[in-house]
């Protein structure tokens, strides 16, 4: 039996993406039964179609309310707006939810927090395989290099439509960093340097963001001590690697118990970590 599976802003990169590896059965088990994009020139349209690939059967739609509630998961690469706005509405239907809409503030994110608690939420600013397993590689090194004066410094490129910054992924590698050294992100976060910001403290982590071209994902996390530079990165070359941990996400948690996932949890059976 087919996992039920709504995308929500899928006339947006990610979308189009989530809906072609869908029809391309690229993650088996799961059927496309609503397109969700407020794009007015888009609405009626064959989701197939519009996504560049074969008809789906489906037609975009601005309305979530017509979809949501029978679908078994809901896949949101939205806006932090939207995804915020739609919170308490999910939680009300019990729809699993995967969001990897980034940029959401601290309002917003307690909006998800709160829907986490009467519906399955798989909340991560990456899904890919190659970033999670990066996180715990980039926790284990922070760990084994804690107090040994080696500096954090987390450095992302992305096209030039990204909106956000510093991007969700560089955030979670961050975080993963901090929480190896035993650090708050907060206290310690960076966002770029200008002036003269004078010497580096030790408790810091610096962040830098790169926009250009059509860049789909590129993160390094530096530690750098005296006399050596160690780098840990990833390269995205697709966003089917995103749409695809997205889906394997989505398989994973319908049906679960309702409470916030990350992608850590949802990979698990496939990263064994």
């Amino acid at each position: 039996m087919s996992v039920k599976v709504v995308i929500q802003g899928a006339c947006g990169r990610m979308g189009k993406a989530l809906i072609r590896c869908i029809l391309e059965e690229k993650v088996q088990g799961l059927e496309l039964v609503g397109a969700v994009d407020r794009r007015e020139a888009e609405q009626g349209k064959d989701a197939g179609v519009m996504a560049g690939c074969k008809a789906a059967g489906v037609n975009v739609t601005n309305r979530l309310e017509e979809v949501g509630p029978d679908a078994d998961v809901i896949i949101d690469f939205s806006s932090h707006t939207a995804t915020a706005g739609n919170a308490p509405h999910i939680a009300e239907w019990g729809t699993a939810w995967v969001i990897g809409t980034t940029g959401l503030n601290e309002e917003e994110q307690a909006a998800v927090h709160a829907a986490a608690e009467k519906t399955p939420v798989v909340l991560s600013g990456n899904m890919s395989m190659g970033i999670n397993l990066l996180c715990h590689l980039v926790e284990l090194g922070a760990q084994s290099l804690k107090g040994k004066g080696y500096d954090v410094e987390v450095l992302e490129s992305h096209h030039n439509q990204k909106k956000d910054s510093p991007s969700g992924t560089a955030l979670m590698l961050g975080q993963a960093a901090a929480d190896g050294y035993g650090w708050d992100l907060k206290e310690a976060q960076v966002d770029g340097r200008s002036g003269m910001p004078g010497e580096r403290p030790e408790k810091e982590i610096g962040f830098h963001a790169i926009r250009g071209g059509d860049i789909v994902g590129d993160h390094t996390v530096m530690f750098a001590g005296v006399g050596e530079l160690l780098e840990l990165s990833h390269r995205a070359t697709s966003r089917d690697v995103f749409a695809i941990g997205a889906l394997q996400a989505a398989l994973w948690v319908a049906g679960k118990e309702a409470r916030l996932y990350t992608m850590k949890d949802a990979m698990k059976y496939v990263l064994g970590i």
